[in-house]
């Protein structure tokens, strides 16, 4: 059961729309602010996709949708909203703007939280006058209906239990947030990917394959394992009985063979835009983005439904946590079925109202936060 009771999007691109479609499918209403006057279109065609999606997730019906309402300024779509999920592009000053806006206007109480995917909160939070401590970077990956984990990490002005409720937030909506130890550029998981990214241009670039040679090499091998393992627990199993030690003392000294040009990039000219472009567009073999997404999705929940099978039916990885939220969805959605129930039928019992966001205090700060500051000023 979620704990947010308003939610308000800033940015409705493609990471903004996809937290709109999570949180309007767990039944949150949601208040949106994008200056784009096609906002609302392509908004609209993300929750097409979502709504497809969570079909096959929930086949037995979908929870009652939140209501989704269009908010002319910043003021107004966070005016009272308990969760904000700011998603503008990746310009600094952007950030600078657009958070100082949401911080003088928004709830003491309320957590804000970033879906930047590189820079550092202390860096945003010097823009946040009144209260730079409720600050999180919340870093999800695309589509953010459909994959459950965000990146959280906290600014030097972040309290301890600003990320503790941010924790608690994610994951009522289904979410597996993992928190980043040590703030630091792009977090995990985009340097993970930066760095295949990098060596992935240098093997095109240099005619060793064609993109879609890359990523059939991807996908039919070390992707599959990725999928419900990860790189560790994977060469663990490839050390044999011996596991990570025997891995490690076999395979770690060919680290210092020249095989990678992970530290040099390729020059970013015409000439390699066209490569890459024209072996995409070859791959696509004429199918639209819609028309991708829509089979990414398919895969996607096809995967995680999978894997809910496995380790004798608990369910192993983001399966596990798919079996999970797909639960909690399905209570939601017979509690709308309950209130349609004709009127002679006995009356369903009322729901238990949600838990709602802490009162500020004199201070005007979160009530643990305040108990944090006395002992410690920084996150």
């Amino acid at each position: 059961m979620s704990i947010i009771n308003k939610a308000a999007a800033i940015g409705g691109g493609v990471i903004g729309a996809g937290w709109v479609a999570r949180l309007l499918l767990n039944g949150i209403d949601v208040s949106i602010f994008d200056p784009d006057p096609e906002a609302s279109r392509k908004v609209g065609e993300v929750m097409k996709g979502a709504r497809r999606a969570y079909k096959q997730m929930l086949p037995g019906g979908l929870p009652k949708e939140g209501k989704l309402t269009y908010a002319k300024t910043i003021a107004e779509a966070v005016a009272d909203a308990d969760f904000i999920q700011e998603s503008v592009p990746e310009r600094l000053d952007l950030k600078h703007k657009v958070l100082a806006e949401i911080d003088t206007h928004a709830p003491a109480n309320a957590i804000v939280g970033s879906s930047t995917s590189g820079i550092k909160p202390t860096d945003m939070q010097v823009a946040m006058k009144k209260h730079p401590e409720r600050l999180v970077v919340g870093h999800p990956f695309n589509p953010v209906y459909l994959l459950p984990l965000v990146e959280i990490v906290g600014g030097e002005q972040t309290f301890p239990e600003a990320i503790e409720v941010a924790k608690e937030l994610y994951a009522s909506i289904g979410m597996k947030p993992v928190m980043v130890r040590k703030e630091i550029e792009a977090f995990v998981g985009d340097r993970l990917l930066e760095a295949a990214w990098r060596e992935a241009l240098w093997l095109v670039k240099d005619g060793i394959c064609t993109v879609e040679e890359l990523d059939d090499i991807m996908r039919y091998s070390f992707g599959l394992r990725w999928a419900q393992m990860g790189m560790f627990q994977v060469y663990r199993v490839a050390g044999g009985e011996a596991g990570m030690r025997h891995f490690m003392a076999q395979f770690g000294p060919c680290l210092k063979w020249p095989w990678t040009k992970l530290m040099d990039v390729p020059e970013f000219n015409d000439e390699l835009v066209d490569l890459i472009a024209t072996q995409s567009d070859e791959q696509a073999h004429g199918l639209s983005i819609r028309e991708l997404e829509r089979i990414r999705d398919d895969n996607l929940v096809a995967i995680m439904e999978a894997l809910s099978k496995q380790n004798k039916g608990k369910g192993w990885g983001a399966g596990a946590l798919h079996k999970d939220y797909t639960r909690q969805l399905a209570k939601l959605a017979a509690k709308k079925t309950s209130t349609k129930a004709p009127a002679k039928a006995k009356p369903a019992k009322k729901a238990a109202k949600p838990a709602k966001a802490e009162k500020p205090t004199k201070t005007g700060k979160p009530a643990k936060a305040d108990k944090a500051k006395k002992g410690k000023k920084k996150g």
